[in-house]
């Protein structure tokens, strides 16, 4: 329709636009259900974490590629490694990896560095430990190394251990950032170790901090710090972005989330709202049938991370629809 005849037909130009107007309506209240139902879909189809399992708490008596193979079994595509491949060959690195590839299976972090951080007189023969690990990483395709403090030092003041810790690591990560490799500093519970120096989780922080360095992060075992110090949310939310990695088992027991004390379910709501995007891996001894635990513990990570995603999405579409309206 010209303007001109639009002008000139006023009578029916307002049946027109009102019969517009509902149809408009109508149109975007379908555009926005239609949005909403996309992205609960996209949320629910879409993992809100990176997950992997740590290799050494399943089938332990099963041979290596078997071990992995339930892992994928369960559903997940990466695995972390402590010293698994110590007795490797080249012959069986070879087929690690071509196993690995087979699978869509990540390495996403390793340990296996056995000299103290904390202990100065340590520091060359650590770093030379972190030197020659760093071909090994290149060997299974990981770019993520995990540190442990070591133990208590007899002689020193808990201050001086901290300081050697920050600059062990940052000597380590200057090191390492040659090769893209990233460090991950982990807490271990008094409980489990006495002698262990970094117990606090609250220190670990203060540690990677102090670093200061873009390829050092903390490792936060959710396990030990219950046992440890507990405050889990608040250390979460006030430390998300110095996280590369949580670990995930109950209290007592190391056993799947759920069955003890850690309310895992606001752990995982948490997380999701958080935006965490590093692995969330399990380190749990499963109490049942292994691969049956290991989905049932990604299914309620899935669930409880995508939930706040999912508030979220409904929240802006439905927000939107009103003002439509």
């Amino acid at each position: 329709m010209r303007r001109r005849q639009f002008f000139g037909a006023c009578a029916r130009a307002g049946a027109t636009v009102a019969t517009t107007t509902s149809a408009a309506t109508a149109l975007s209240a379908a555009t926005y259900l239609a949005d909403a139902d996309a992205a609960q879909a996209t949320s629910e189809s879409t993992p809100p974490f990176k997950f992997s399992v740590m290799l050494w708490t399943v089938y332990e008596k099963l041979p290596f590629d078997q071990r992995i193979e339930k892992v994928v079994e369960a559903g997940y595509n990466a695995v972390e490694l402590v010293n698994e491949y110590k007795n490797f060959t080249k012959e069986d690195y070879a087929r690690f990896r071509a196993k690995k590839h087979e699978l869509h299976l990540t390495v996403d972090a390793t340990s296996g560095i056995s000299h103290s951080l904390c202990d100065a007189s340590q520091r060359d023969a650590f770093l030379d430990e972190v030197r020659a690990k760093l071909p090994v990483l290149e060997v299974l395709e990981c770019n993520k190394l995990i540190i442990l403090s070591g133990d208590k030092v007899p002689g020193q003041t808990p201050q001086q251990m901290h300081q050697n810790c920050i600059e062990g690591l940052k000597r380590a990560a200057d090191i390492a950032a040659a090769k893209n490799v990233g460090l991950l500093l982990e807490n271990i519970d008094p409980e489990e170790n006495p002698k262990y120096f970094l117990t606090s989780v609250s220190e670990g922080f203060e540690i990677v901090r102090s670093v200061h360095a873009p390829n050092v992060q903390f490792l936060y075992d959710f396990f030990h710090d219950q046992i440890a110090e507990g405050n889990l949310l608040a250390k979460l939310e006030k430390n998300l972005e110095l996280i590369g990695v949580v670990h995930i088992a109950d209290v007592p027991g190391r056993h799947d989330p759920g069955t003890g004390e850690i309310n895992y379910p606001n752990i995982f709501r948490k997380l999701g709202q958080l935006g965490f995007n590093g692995y969330v891996a399990m380190e749990f001894i499963p109490e049942g049938e292994t691969v049956a635990a290991l989905r049932a513990a990604r299914e309620m990570a899935m669930k409880y991370g995508s939930a706040q995603r999912n508030q979220s999405a409904q929240s802006i579409n439905h927000g939107g629809l009103h003002a439509s309206a």
